[in-house]
């Protein structure tokens, strides 16, 4: 599944990959967070972080009904010792941002959920 999008040239299908690889590299250059995980990390009871080629593991992105924009769900590892709150804003409003500047569509929500916290050395 994608978002299609029309434009006067034709027809765009946006893949959920380059949705995730978009806001797992905003969500990467935040300060605070260690990195994405995965969105059944915490029902497995494990929270490893992802690689790049796998943030469509920890990104879930679906159309909202009622805005008739889109959502977006990111799962993140935050650093030990920083106010998450903080960190959870500066990454809604750098997803939001990149997402928008990126593909031209509005995304009207932005979730982040915090799968663990990490120490960083």
């Amino acid at each position: 599944m994608g978002i299609d999008k029309t434009t006067p040239l034709g027809a765009i299908n946006i893949s959920i990959e380059a949705i995730a690889r978009v806001a797992g590299d905003a969500a990467q250059s935040c300060y605070g967070v260690v990195g994405l995980a995965d969105k059944r990390s915490l029902k497995q009871g494990l929270v490893a972080l992802l690689k790049p080629q796998e943030y469509v593991k920890g990104i879930y992105c679906h159309h909202h009904r009622k805005t008739k924009g889109y959502e977006v769900d990111v799962y993140i590892v935050a650093a030990y010792g920083v106010k998450i709150t903080e960190v959870l804003s500066e990454v809604q409003k750098r997803i939001r941002y990149e997402l928008e500047k990126a593909f031209a569509i509005p995304f009207q929500y932005v979730n982040v959920y915090v799968q663990g916290v990490k120490e960083i050395k």
